[in-house]
């Protein structure tokens, strides 16, 4: 059996918990940042869970994550 490939992408943009469950940041955090709120720019530093419709997705890209 080959290896799989890791999405190098995907593995800079989710984190797996020790639980397995998949955290994405969010996104709109670059652009025109001077006019947005300072509670919705501390809100981008937090990491949220992934919603469970997009799992198979990205489990599929990072294969060697937990399971």
């Amino acid at each position: 059996m080959p290896k799989l490939k890791t999405h190098k992408g995907a593995k800079k943009r989710f984190h797996f918990t020790a639980t397995g469950k998949i955290l994405r940041t969010k996104g709109m955090k670059s652009h025109f940042r001077r006019r947005k709120a300072k509670r919705v720019k501390r809100q981008f530093d937090e990491m949220i869970p992934l919603h469970k419709t997009y799992t198979t997705k990205v489990r599929r890209l990072l294969p060697y994550g937990l399971p």
